[in-house]
């Protein structure tokens, strides 16, 4: 039938296996291909052991053959399973297209990260910067919300020979999360290695384009997927928010110390000091320390790390996430003067490190309680 191995292996070059970034191909997947007169029988290995993640291997590998090679030919696919001890996103390299990718993150929950998020990316878009954002708070995704685009769903472009997801878009930013693809009374009840799974494909099966800037809007804490982000891209810096609480200036104490961590080294770019004070209507004059007063300031004094600025306590905050339309859109307010004068000490603090210090590696980590030089 004239068939050739290489023809086989170009198809397979424009397909990825479940729950992967990149091609058979790329992966060293391809571990056999035995040509038959009417049979083709391919080996192939993947990371994912489910069952689900074994038949989609196998159908899509049949469907590329015979779409690309010759439809009438047999094709045996036989999967063999090698899942990674430790959940990881790869591929080891960035982005194509993507300049920085900032990581937002805070070590408390209810301290207005993903708000932060939003204007942060709102604020980046009204100075000229082409924006990302990624939603990485996989159990309890808000951008959906915060963009005022609840129920839209990305569609699939073709980039080259292979079908991507295209980022939905509002406020001339670039949105993916998980919110997209689950209803709003679903509960996400996965472990960590489907969340990272999940997470792959809205990092690297998504067609971006040209960035100036990803932010990525991580869950609270230190956990599963603050490692899986690491793994998986070269972080440039990372944004940690904080209420002047005690209690959540503690928690914030320690995400500074997961990024600074040896083998992680992610430069913080600086701290963000969310409800710092309220100040009623009617006494414009008048701060009030809800949750005490200056000690995410204080923090950033004691571990030596920039202080972004101070986001007042407002009810107008709350209410534009809301609806979805992130208060930094309202041009010459005091809330978009805030948010921009945040912006641009964390863009300062970024020119800084991109000056002073190597591009951040994507870190190897081979046990969940350790890690190994990068």
């Amino acid at each position: 039938m004239g068939i050739k191995k290489q023809d086989i292996l170009n198809a397979l070059d424009t397909i990825t296996p479940p729950g992967d970034g990149k091609s058979y191909l790329e992966n060293n997947a391809v571990k056999n291909v035995v040509i038959f007169d009417r049979e083709i029988i391919i080996d192939v290995v993947i990371s994912n052991p489910s069952l689900q993640a074994k038949k989609k291997a196998e159908v899509e590998i049949m469907k590329v053959i015979h779409d690309k090679v010759n439809e009438k030919i047999d094709v045996k696919v036989n999967i063999i399973v090698e899942a990674s001890k430790t959940p990881r996103i790869v591929p080891d390299k960035a982005i194509p297209g993507i300049k920085n990718i900032i990581a937002v993150a805070s070590g408390k929950g209810g301290v207005g990260k993903s708000t932060v998020t939003a204007n942060l990316a709102v604020s980046l878009a009204n100075m000229g910067f082409s924006v990302g954002v990624l939603d990485a708070d996989v159990y309890g995704p808000s951008m959906p919300m915060m963009f005022d685009v609840v129920g839209a769903r990305p569609i699939a472009v073709t980039v080259g020979e292979r079908s991507k997801m295209k980022p939905i878009e509002n406020y001339g930013v670039k949105i993916l999360s998980l919110g997209f693809f689950t209803e709003a009374n679903q509960a996400v009840i996965w472990r960590g290695a489907m969340a990272s799974k999940a997470l792959n494909q809205l990092i690297f099966d998504a067609e971006w384009g040209e960035l100036d800037f990803l932010l990525i809007d991580l869950p609270p804490g230190t956990g599963d997927i603050h490692l899986s982000i690491v793994q998986a891209v070269p972080i440039t810096g990372a944004v940690i928010v904080s209420t002047p609480q005690p209690i959540a200036v503690a928690d914030a104490k320690r995400g500074v110390a997961m990024f600074k961590q040896e083998n992680i080294n992610v430069p913080v770019l600086g701290i963000i000091e969310n409800m710092s004070y309220f100040t009623p209507e009617e006494l414009p004059d008048n701060k009030y320390y809800i949750f005490g007063k200056s000690g995410a300031r204080e923090l950033s004094e004691d571990l030596n790390t920039a202080f972004l600025g101070e986001i007042p306590l407002v009810q107008g905050i709350r209410e534009a996430g809301d609806v979805g339309r992130p208060v930094a859109l309202q041009t010459n307010s005091v809330l978009e003067i805030a948010f921009s004068e945040v912006t641009k000490n964390m863009l300062s603090q970024l020119v800084k490190r991109n000056e002073t210090l190597p591009p951040t590696e994507i870190v190897r980590i081979t046990t969940m309680s350790g890690c190994s030089t990068k």
